[in-house]
Parts: C-alpha cells; structure tokens; sequence
C-alpha cells in the first residue's frame, strides 16, 4: 500500500474594505485586488472552500474530500471539516466584533457553530495594537458606554509585535488593527457580531451593526485568556505550543535544517509562514498551506522554515 500523500491546497482570497496588498508582497500571492483583506489558506467552509492541488484529488475541494474520504480525516465525524486557517492582513482597522459560543450561535444562527479563534502576529507595523477586551465592570455599564459612543473608555487596546500569540474565547470582543499580518486558526464558522464600525460606508451606505447579539453574548466583565506555552527542541526544530483548548492546539515552529515528526492525530494543519524548504522532499516555501492525513506517519521537514500546525 503506498504512503498517504500530503493534501496541498489552493488559497481563497476575500476582499474586504479593511484590507490592502501585503499577501501579495509577502507571499507573492496572485490576490484579486488592492482592498484583499483575508487568504482563507485551510478552509472547507462554503464562503471559500479550498480547492486539492494533488493530481489524485483532481477536482476536489478540502469539504468535498472531508465528505467523501472520511479515512484520510481519521473518521473524525461532524458534518464539515472543523478548523480554518487564516491570513488576515489588516491595512485599516477592523470593526469593534465578538463571536458567539456554540450554543448561542446554534440556537439563533440557524444550527451554526461558534467561533473561538487565535491569533499568531506574522508582522506588524511599529505601535501597532489591537483590541481584545473591555474596561466595563458589567453588562449595564457595557450598554451604556456602548449607547453613550464612549468607545475610548470601554476599549481594551494592547500593544503587539512580531511573533505574540492571542487567543479569542467566544465572547471576547475584539478587533484587529491596522498595520497588522496575523495567522489565524479558529472554528470553521462565519458568524461575526459587529458592536462598532467607525461610522465607515461600504458602497455608500454603512455596514450593520449587531448591536443587541453583541451586548447579549459579551463577556461582562472581561477576563483576559493567558495560555501556558510550552517550547521544547526537537532536532534542529524549536516548537512553541501557543495554545491547547477544546477547539484546537496550536504550534509555532522555528526550523533550520532538519524536524521529524509522527503526529499521531486523526490529520494535521500546516502553514509555511516563512522561508523554504521541503516535506519528505517534496518542495514548500512561505504561503504553501497543506494537511497531513490520518496514518500519514513521520513527516520530515528541512530548510530554514518558520510555521504554524494546528490540529483537533
């Protein structure tokens, strides 16, 4: 029987009114426009479903395998595959938003799953910041500094650089900001609350708000998340754990010559950040975005390589 082959996949680029051309500089991506604010890099979502480069899969999307071959997903179960990896490059700043949990999005978003996401900083401008939580003591001070326009008071803002690490729990308000490039690994759902928007018009009008779905699924008062990282050498590989929770855990690898590894798990996310290299000799550079099936067995990395796996 022969090896199972890596899954290589097809970035889907989505323009946005925040985003500008920083995947194409970086990564050297044929993006659609000036404003191309996300690559959705692992994807079987239907808003951009990725689509197999292997000759074997000729025609297959990442959610048409997931359907058909449950096999190469370790018969993992659900009913679409359960992660998404995005490349978000922020020119301007994202609207003030919070993600629901699953149940709240299961009861009022038509049976959609939640959304608890992470955030590994690829690059940033200098000063650059982000949002990620608030100052109000409770949800009734939250509404009224929200009724009030009093946004500078409520804002949590955070200083970021290169290579910080952040994750965001349902119900975390959040924004990313501009100057910023950020790998994102999250549940495999589209389901965003829009608190604020700066009062900004997306083809002459402004883009809605969710105002009421945001204060009802707002952690009040906000709790800051400090995941316990864990670094260890492994050949010529450093491996950061950023995060392991119930959704998924995360990885950053530092590589410079040679990494083997047997994940041992029902299928692997891979994204090549930075560098070049190749997988079991098959070439990989920065912007190459693949998964490891189930029994794929030990992988071996070389090259000068930066990147970030993540699995169930």
């Amino acid at each position: 029987m022969s090896r199972q082959q890596p899954v290589m996949l097809e970035p889907v680029f989505q323009e946005k009114i925040w985003g500008g051309e920083r995947l194409k500089a970086v990564f050297g991506y044929g993006i659609p426009s000036s404003r191309t604010g996300e690559c959705w890099a692992i994807s079987g979502h239907p808003g951009g479903d990725c689509r197999v480069r292997n000759p074997a899969f000729a025609g297959e999307t990442l959610g048409s395998l997931w359907q058909k071959r449950p096999e190469l997903f370790g018969h993992t179960g659900g009913d679409a595959f359960p992660l998404l990896v995005k490349i978000l490059d922020a020119r301007e700043d994202l609207s003030i938003q919070v993600h629901p949990g699953d149940s709240y999005a299961q009861a009022h978003e038509n049976g959609a799953h939640g959304k608890a996401e992470c955030w590994y900083i690829l690059d940033c401008d200098e000063g650059a910041s982000i949002i990620i939580g608030h100052h109000a003591a409770s949800r009734e001070e939250m509404r009224e500094l929200v009724g009030q326009g009093r946004w500078k008071e409520l804002l949590r803002e955070v200083p970021i650089k290169k290579g910080d690490f952040f994750q965001i729990d349902p119900g975390c308000l959040h924004a990313i900001k501009g100057g910023t490039l950020l790998l994102e690994t999250q549940q495999s759902s589209d389901v965003t609350y829009r608190f604020y928007d700066y009062g900004r018009l997306e083809n002459g009008r402004p883009r809605p708000l969710h105002i009421e779905q945001s204060l009802a699924v707002t952690q009040a008062p906000f709790h800051p998340c400090e995941p316990e990282q864990e670094t260890v050498r492994q050949g010529d590989a450093v491996v950061t754990r950023l995060i392991a929770c119930p959704c998924y855990t995360v990885y950053h690898v530092s590589l410079d010559g040679r990494w083997e590894r047997d994940w041992d798990k029902p299928f692997v996310n891979i994204s090549i950040t930075g560098g070049q290299g190749a997988l079991d000799g098959v070439p990989v550079r920065a912007g190459d975005h693949l998964l490891l099936p189930a029994g794929y067995g030990p992988a071996v990395l070389e090259g000068r390589l930066e990147l970030v796996c993540s699995h169930l």
